[in-house]
């Protein structure tokens, strides 16, 4: 049977179904417990698909055998095999393993288009107990992903987020410690790839966890939003935290940007993401609560920190009309809000007030050509970001929603002192107040308004299951729970399990 997919922006392609689940099949072993290579999300054409890393000789033999005794003696993986006398010689039984079950991975990477595999991994290879238990295709020694664009580009796995909640949820500043025995795998983007986004990719070990993220999502981005037809494999170890992460924010990003689930509202989008991108795929919330690697809770929440038409895929022209007298850059610089210091445009107050309800920490080129800016005010600017770069005019204490807004926990802050911080005065830092337009100059944007009201309805739902959790014995009882709140937005029955 022949199925057409289309896509909401004109893109059709067409699957062969038999011969996509014979793939599938046959490719499973290749991969880490079993992971075969899934396309998630059709975008102009193109697959953007989800996986583990490729399995390890230690992983590969065990799971082999097991299917070979359950199965009654004969393993599917091995069927049509047709290796010569003359290879056999040659060639040990390792090199016949790994030529068989990585070329079947390597024919489903074909079919389904792809040409970019993204490696999130911060080891060439994981090791348990001296073993090499997974491997990687950046170091696969017969290079038989060479046919591929390979990037390697390591990102902290679930237990750094421990670090994340332990500074209550503040991620500004958070930097992972590459100096660590087991990290041997360093970043590598081809040239061909990194020139056009203007980043230093040669300081990725000083960046935050903030600035990580966002410029690996710009990474993503770009590669999607190429010109060619060539799909993207994104993977981790397992694929439980670091994929669905980025395979989030792309399905987030590229649908507030309406190119695609455009028919979608917020809460539905979050129920599809939170459901099928995370749950269906193993994310083990409950384990992850437990030992507080809230890496679930950073992506939902590191929603602020993309808002920017910079992280937009759709290709608009760039505005001639911005403020007299400013560049781009600095343009783009007062649009970094969110970083949560004192010292920096919180997100309650990025050059707006706090009369206008839905238009807080937001800032727009659309805004910026309707600001009245004289030369003083832009000398005024100037001079006080020259003399320090992170000092803003105006700051004051972090919003309780940029922390965890969980009722019951110690990171929590009560309705009644989250009502006293809104009341507290701006604190002036700068020898020269910077003039404050009035809030009705600063619509938000679609994109912006769209991934601020997901994140809303998300932070709501989790604090409400968060705070309930310890009422329910059942290990799915946070997933459960979550999905429950999602499903009401939706108007579906909640499921206690998925």
């Amino acid at each position: 049977m022949v199925t057409r997919l289309p896509s909401s922006n004109g893109f059709e392609i067409t699957v062969q179904v038999s011969k996509l689940q014979d793939l599938v099949h046959r490719s499973k072993m290749a991969r880490c417990r079993g992971r075969f290579v899934c396309p998630v999300i059709l975008y102009k054409g193109k697959h953007i698909c989800r996986s583990a890393t490729l399995a390890g000789w230690g992983e590969l033999y065990g799971r082999t055998g097991y299917n070979y005794i359950f199965s009654g003696g004969s393993d599917d993986a091995w069927a049509d095999t047709d290796l010569s006398e003359e290879d056999s010689v040659f060639r040990n039984a390792d090199s016949q393993l790994f030529d068989k079950v990585r070329g079947h991975d390597i024919k489903l990477l074909r079919y389904l288009s792809v040409s970019y595999i993204c490696d999130l991994m911060v080891e060439n290879k994981k090791v348990k107990f001296g073993l090499n238990v997974t491997s990687s295709e950046k170091v696969d020694k017969a290079q038989r992903y060479a046919d591929f664009t390979l990037l390697s580009i390591p990102y902290p796995g679930c237990e750094f987020f421990k670090e994340y909640k332990d500074r209550d949820y503040t991620a500004e500043g958070l930097i992972f410690n590459w100096k660590q025995d087991y990290v041997d795998a360093p970043l590598h983007i081809p040239a061909s790839l990194s020139r056009s986004l203007n980043i230093d990719w040669s300081e990725y070990q000083s960046w935050d966890l903030v600035q990580q993220t966002q410029n690996y999502l710009k990474l993503l981005i770009s590669i999607i939003n190429g010109d060619d037809d060539g799909g993207l494999l994104v993977h981790c170890i397992s694929g439980w935290d670091r994929t669905p992460l980025f395979i989030s924010l792309l399905r987030l990003s590229l649908w507030a940007d309406g190119l695609i689930h455009i028919s979608l509202e917020p809460a539905e989008i979050l129920y599809l993401t939170v459901a099928y991108d995370w749950f269906l795929f193993g994310h083990m919330l409950s384990d992850r609560l437990s030992k507080g690697e809230e890496i679930f809770f950073f992506c939902f929440n590191f929603l602020k920190h993309i808002t920017c038409e910079e992280f937009s895929a759709a290709k608009l022209p760039r505005r001639k009309s911005l403020l007299p007298g400013f560049t781009l850059e600095e343009i783009c610089m007062l649009k970094q809000r969110d970083r949560g210091s004192m010292t920096s445009l919180s997100s309650d107050f990025s050059l707006v007030t706090e009369s206008s309800p839905g238009a807080a920490g937001s800032f727009s080129y659309e805004a910026v050509e309707l600001m009245p800016a004289g030369a003083q005010m832009q000398a005024t600017w100037r001079r006080n970001l020259a003399s320090s770069p992170q000092t803003v005019l105006w700051s004051r204490a972090q919003h309780p929603e940029d922390r965890l807004p969980f009722q019951g926990m110690p990171e929590a802050k009560s309705s009644s002192s989250s009502s006293s911080n809104h009341s507290e005065h701006f604190l002036r830092a700068g020898s020269s107040p910077l003039e404050v337009p009035r809030a009705r100059l600063v619509p938000l944007t679609a994109r912006e308004s769209r991934l601020e009201e997901v994140r809303a309805v998300f932070l709501a739902a989790y604090s409400s299951t968060m705070s309930q959790r310890g009422e329910s014995p059942s290990p799915s009882g946070a997933i459960g729970g979550l999905l429950e709140q999602f499903a009401r937005g939706v108007g579906l029955r909640g499921s206690s399990t998925l």
